[in-house]
């Protein structure tokens, strides 16, 4: 079948979330909030419509022209907020036919409702969000800050190995099980490394898991209530909090509610009493040493969340988990969700939504302004819509289409000890198209709070993935903080860190400034302080500009400017040329200004008359 190809003039056509075409993100039921439609000049549109959906019926809004400028027609219309989530798309009538414009774009067929703009009622956002930029750590392998809190050798014993402790940056002898070779790393260490993470310009931690595990990833939580001695217990996270609030720092903690380690208590009096009420947090296939578990993994029992008590002890007492952390002195600032997108799920057991909800509940009760973000590798639109996740590790949305555009498809699964992969590299139209449709799924308030990442202590470094390569470090990371959605840096990425044998991506920091890439270093100081300092990369609008073979191009923008970045992967440079840009809204006389060359171009024609453009990514403000 030919694809059938679209007018041209469609390309002018524009609508986001942001406030230029959006007069409130965040109304009360009952509000009234004002739509605009971005056209070009020289089109023959006639007449657009809003097609919304009141109470599962359709109804249509004519738009009336609001104004013109020098290159497109602004159209408006008002729409009721009747509803808790309002979706809503275009319908152009035009002398060439009738079109139909949605989040994910212009179409001849009728759309999915699924890909509608979508409008939340009484969503309370957390507002800090919006000039947070995080930085993940894992403790153990950040800063020993207190020695005498390190793991003993032969603490404890995992499937016939025992616990040592090595030297800082030792690589683990063989035969040891790399979930207890420990470095000593703890939360003094993260304390007494605040300086430089100030200095850094990154105003928000995320804390991989710090509650009292057997493992050094912790992720085999046996005490919910207690941090972890070994990384300097319940006093020195309040120690933490302190001296972020000297700073005016956040920081969220990781949970694990979708199971357990083995000898949690909980799980232990499961086992050897059929009959206590934990016996029901978990699901025996035959008690006491057959049970669910986590991905089969045997020290990882899984937690039923149909047990009323379970959900109790959880999120729902006042002391319950998920409450607790959130309170002084220890005073969270939320929480990330490992796993998210299998929680309450099992088998012919679906309760997802229903246990998401109850977190929800929980969390927003304690405190408010919480950020809940969860870990999800896939499409998590259907926890994306206000009354579950504040927002998702954006693997699916920006980082795996962005990894796969540079560096070709390479996918792993469990269950399998292969990869599936792709010998070429993805054509650019897939990455802008998965982009897109990713940000359609979900309303742009949601999108604004996506964890937008390019790397984690569960995947290969960034500098990994592009095999040491600065231009495509650097275009990922340009990417990934003037993407929607809050950037999260990950340890030690600043300066140059990458995979190692017997370490992965958990390596050691390395805090000998010898070995820093400076540069880079300071690349990602000026790249910090912009997102924080700039409101159109905090909630401006987004638009794809140019779609080329090696090459990628975008906006955001706002009533008192745009920021373009221009993306190129090619080894050879782009052609000097015209970058058409006339769709985007920019005005002739436009002048822009590169961030990091100080380089200015001017549009003239319509067209970004770019220069030769070498493999990575450049910046550009208006002036």
């Amino acid at each position: 079948m030919t694809p059938f190809s679209l007018p041209a003039w469609l390309q002018t056509v524009h609508h986001d979330g942001s406030a230029q075409y959006v007069s409130d993100l965040y109304p009360q039921l009952g509000n009234t909030v004002r739509i605009r439609l971005r056209v070009g000049l020289d089109t023959p549109l006639k007449r657009p419509y809003l097609r919304i959906f009141p109470d599962g019926e359709q109804a249509f809004i004519a738009l009336e022209h609001s104004h013109s400028d020098a290159v497109s027609h602004w159209w408006q219309a008002d729409l009721p907020i009747n509803q808790p989530l309002v979706h809503y798309r275009f319908i152009l009538e035009a002398q060439d036919g009738v079109w139909f414009y949605t989040a994910a774009g212009p179409t001849a067929q009728l759309p999915l409702d699924n890909t509608d703009f979508r409008i939340l009622a009484d969503y309370e956002a957390p507002v800090w969000l919006q000039t947070a930029v995080f930085y993940q750590i894992f403790p153990d392998r950040f800063h020993n800050g207190n020695p005498a809190d390190d793991p003993r050798d032969g603490e404890f014993e995992f499937q016939g190995h025992h616990t040592q402790t090595l030297a800082w940056e030792q690589k683990p002898p063989d035969g040891l099980a790399s979930v207890i070779a420990f470095y000593g790393g703890d939360l003094p260490g993260v304390t007494q490394k605040l300086d430089y993470l100030q200095e850094l310009g990154v105003n928000a931690l995320y804390l991989n898991p710090i509650f009292t595990a057997y493992s050094n990833h912790k992720y085999d939580v046996i005490d919910y209530e207690h941090v972890d001695p070994h990384l300097g217990g319940n006093k020195a996270l309040i120690t933490l909090r302190q001296e972020l609030n000297k700073r005016g720092m956040r920081y969220l903690l990781d949970i694990v509610p979708n199971h357990c380690g083995y000898w949690h208590p909980w799980f232990q009096t499961a086992q050897t009493d059929a009959a206590a009420p934990e016996a029901d947090f978990f699901t025996f296939i035959n008690h006491p040493n057959e049970y669910h578990s986590w991905l089969g993994v045997w020290s990882l029992p899984k937690l039923d969340y149909t047990s009323q008590e379970l959900r109790r002890r959880i999120y729902q007492n006042n002391d319950a988990v998920f409450r607790r952390w959130l309170q002084a002195p220890f005073a969270a600032d939320g929480w990330r969700v490992d796993v998210a997108n299998m929680l309450g799920r099992q088998g012919a057991t679906q309760i997802s939504d229903e246990i998401a909800q109850g977190i929800r509940r929980a969390v927003k009760e304690t405190r408010p302004d919480a950020y809940l973000m969860g870990e999800n590798f896939f499409d998590a639109s259907d926890q994306l819509r206000g009354d579950q996740w504040d927002g998702v590790m954006n693997y699916s949305g920006l980082t795996l289409p962005l990894w796969h555009w540079l560096r070709g498809y390479d996918q792993g699964a469990h269950g399998i000890h292969w990869h599936i992969q792709g010998a070429q590299p993805w054509p650019t139209a897939a990455l802008a198209a998965t982009w897109q449709q990713h940000l359609a799924a979900i309303p742009w308030a949601i999108a604004l709070q996506q964890y937008n990442l390019l790397d984690s202590h569960d995947v290969p470094r960034i500098r990994s993935t592009v095999k040491g390569n600065d231009a495509l470090h650097r275009l990922a990371a340009i990417i990934q903080f003037t993407f929607p959605g809050i950037p999260g840096l990950y340890y030690g990425d600043e300066i140059g860190m990458m995979d190692e044998d017997g370490f992965q991506s958990r390596g050691c920091m390395v805090w000998d400034e010898a070995r820093w890439n400076h540069d880079l270093l300071a690349f990602y100081k000026r790249l910090i302080a912009l997102r924080k300092e700039s409101p159109i990369l905090q909630h401006g609008g987004f638009q794809i500009l140019a779609v080329e073979a090696d090459t990628i191009a975008y906006q955001r923008a706002n009533d008192d400017g745009r920021i373009l970045v221009i993306a190129h992967r090619g080894k050879q440079p782009r052609p000097a040329g015209l970058l058409p840009v006339a769709h985007s809204g920019v005005a002739d006389g436009t002048r822009f200004t590169e961030v990091f060359t100080g380089q200015e171009l001017v549009v003239t024609g319509g067209a970004f008359p770019l220069p030769d453009h070498p493999q990575g990514a450049t910046l550009w403000q208006t002036v």
